[in-house]
């Protein structure tokens, strides 16, 4: 009979999750979700309008005509052309109270939406991760880190990321980083709920037992029990980080005027709401269908990563 090795009896949970989705990739059990599904292509949709917008976009965005002022959706203008020549085009959402298109800043400003809410969630994730990692496994560590997380938490996010814009240049490096550090605490509790959790698995238990390095332990037989809360959470994330954004340069401290964004577009057509409505109208729904569709989707990968909610398929 031969002898059993240290290696046998410590069981990879990495291959326990590759041997549970081995029958059914995760993402055709995905695609079976009525809201992933109807998220995902919204989303889609709006990814490839920021994509397109050069070439779905009418005009500059920033272009500023005194004489289409305030222009109705709809509306026939005469515009000027590099050669001296005039032709006429339809503003088909309007234009504001510079005479910028509506429409193409719409577009464009989807571009800098999505970038902030995917670059949040990006960095939120990652720094929160590890930070959750250390704090759920060395447990000295475990009290410094969560006090200062709680005394982060403390403080309302929207005033947080005020605060910290308020101390740098306004731009959009300053509004991502602004609003991941509000985010942080979050994706570190939720970390270090599952590493307390896991830590305490009799894999995990065999793997201390037989020698197994720290950081090899902690990303090869913990982290993967985190990646499937981990994207429902940054589909939040990025949610949230859209919002956040269209806030802080609605009040004209996130992103700066000259660069079209959902939120100051917004800002700029307040002062006439109920005379021309558009301003307001066209990116405020394209905001709540982006956000919605994330929610939507986050919603449906919920449903589908956790054990507990999801149906046997």
């Amino acid at each position: 009979m031969s002898a059993i090795t240290p290696e046998d009896v410590v069981v990879d949970s990495a291959s326990i999750a590759a041997a549970s989705t081995k029958r059914r990739p995760l993402w055709q059990v995905a695609l079976r979700n009525v809201n992933v599904i109807i998220g995902g292509s919204i989303l889609l949709i709006m990814v490839a309008i920021a994509i397109l917008a050069p070439f779905l976009g009418t005009v500059d965005p920033t272009r500023i005509d005194p004489a289409a002022r305030n222009k109705k959706p709809g509306t026939e203008i005469t515009f000027r052309l590099e050669d001296g020549k005039t032709a006429k085009r339809t503003v088909l959402m309007g234009t504001d109270s510079l005479g910028r298109d509506v429409y193409s800043r719409v577009l464009y400003g989807t571009r800098v939406s999505l970038a902030v809410g995917v670059s949040v969630a990006i960095c939120a994730i990652a720094i929160g991760m590890v930070i959750g990692l250390v704090s759920g496994y060395v447990r000295w560590a475990d009290g410094i880190i969560m006090r200062v997380m709680d005394g982060l938490m403390a403080i309302p996010g929207i005033l947080l990321a005020i605060a910290l814009v308020s101390i740098w240049r306004a731009g959009l490096v300053t509004v991502i980083f602004a609003i991941v550090v509000p985010d942080v605490p979050r994706v570190v509790r939720l970390v270090r709920s599952i590493v307390l959790t896991v830590r305490e698995e009799p894999y995990v238990e065999g793997a201390i037992s037989v020698g197994t390095p720290t950081w090899t332990l902690l990303f090869r037989h913990i982290l993967p029990n985190t990646i499937a809360p981990l994207i429902v959470q940054a589909t939040f994330i990025a949610a949230a980080a859209i919002l956040a954004e269209a806030a802080l340069s609605f009040l004209g401290i996130g992103i700066p005027p000259e660069i079209p964004s959902w939120g100051n577009i917004m800002a700029e057509g307040r002062t006439l709401f109920r005379v021309f409505p558009h301003n307001i109208l066209y990116p405020g729904i394209f905001l709540a269908l982006t956000v919605l569709a994330i929610n939507i989707m986050g919603d449906g990968l919920r449903d589908t990563l956790d054990p507990k909610m999801s149906k046997k398929v």
